[in-house]
């Protein structure tokens, strides 16, 4: 068990409604400091809603809890002056330059020298050479490196990152992790919602929200491990009429293409044996024993959660 003092967000049985849908139900969880926390699930699942709960930026309906050593609900003015927050959506001033957006930034929280400070930024993240061009002007990647450096520009103890490197090329995405790690090292939390397996990979710990309630949570080996999936890969010619022919069979959970080849998965290995044993003989399929994948685990944990609109 973790002292107090290393615990960033302690709460429990947090819930919240909108217009008379569930979107978040009896939340309990703790995040040490300095861990990289991953929040997997659907679209509308209520990932978002969680971390702004978590960190007081949104009051629950009931529940109650601490973030950064203070009340979630009673103390959350202060919890938001230590929290930085990264959208989806570029939020910065497009026609302003990289160096004045992060000047901006450094004048609104009241920083004794902004512009010692924006220069410290510019050089960590890699941005010198582009201090005068316009933010509008910026690829995704530099956008993203941006609003990166202005959310940490005021040493924040936590923090959010909402769907971060939506639309972003991989080199770029694997920079920006490179950071992060960095930034976490030094003691910083982060909360992370995403739908990249890789990004989630990358988290020290996840969990699997799905219409409101966390499934499943721990390292990704944990969380793949609590699964209980058997998988086979089989490769070979024309697999889509196996895909639907495995489809209806009984002990099949999960059936999905990865390249040119099926990842076969199910919960009972015995059942799923039995499903696959006249195929294996096949010789036009080569049938290999693996490893479920994260991305396994998502799509049944997707297959198996029940949709809160209907």
């Amino acid at each position: 068990m973790a002292a107090p003092s290393d615990i960033a967000i302690d709460v429990e049985g947090l819930t919240k409604s909108f217009d008379g849908r569930v979107v978040v139900k009896d939340l309990s969880m703790q995040v040490k400091r300095g861990t990289i926390f991953g929040f997997l699930g659907p679209n509308g699942s209520g990932k978002t809603t969680t971390i702004r709960m978590l960190c007081g930026l949104l009051t629950p309906d009931s529940g109650h809890g601490t973030c950064l050593g203070f009340d979630i609900i009673t103390e959350s003015d202060k919890i938001k002056r230590r929290v930085g927050y990264m959208t989806q959506r570029f939020s910065l001033y497009q026609d302003l330059s990289v160096r004045e957006n992060l000047e901006f930034v450094a004048r609104i929280y009241g920083m004794p020298d902004p512009k010692k400070a924006t220069r410290e930024m510019i050089a960590r993240l890699g941005l010198k050479g582009r201090e005068e061009q316009v933010a509008g002007d910026l690829s995704g990647g530099w956008k993203q490196r941006l609003a990166l450096g202005a959310c940490t520009l005021p040493n924040p103890e936590l923090l959010l990152l909402d769907e971060p490197t939506a639309g972003v090329d991989p080199k770029a995405r694997r920079e920006f992790w490179a950071e992060i790690h960095a930034l976490a090292a030094e003691g910083l939390t982060v909360l992370v919602s995403t739908h990249y397996m890789d990004e989630a990979e990358r988290c020290h710990e996840i969990a699997y929200i799905a219409y409101g309630e966390i499934l499943v949570r721990g390292t990704v080996e944990e969380v793949i491990e609590h699964s209980k999936l058997t998988t086979y890969t089989v490769s070979g010619e024309n697999l889509v009429p196996l895909q639907s022919a495995l489809d209806q069979k009984l002990g099949v959970d999960m059936v999905a293409p990865f390249g040119t080849s099926l990842h076969v998965s199910g919960r009972d290995a015995a059942k799923l044996e039995a499903a696959i044993k006249p195929y294996r003989n096949d010789k036009n399929f080569k049938w290999e024993h693996s490893e479920p994948s994260l991305e396994d685990v998502f799509i049944d944990l997707m297959q198996k959660s029940k949709d809160n609109f209907q």
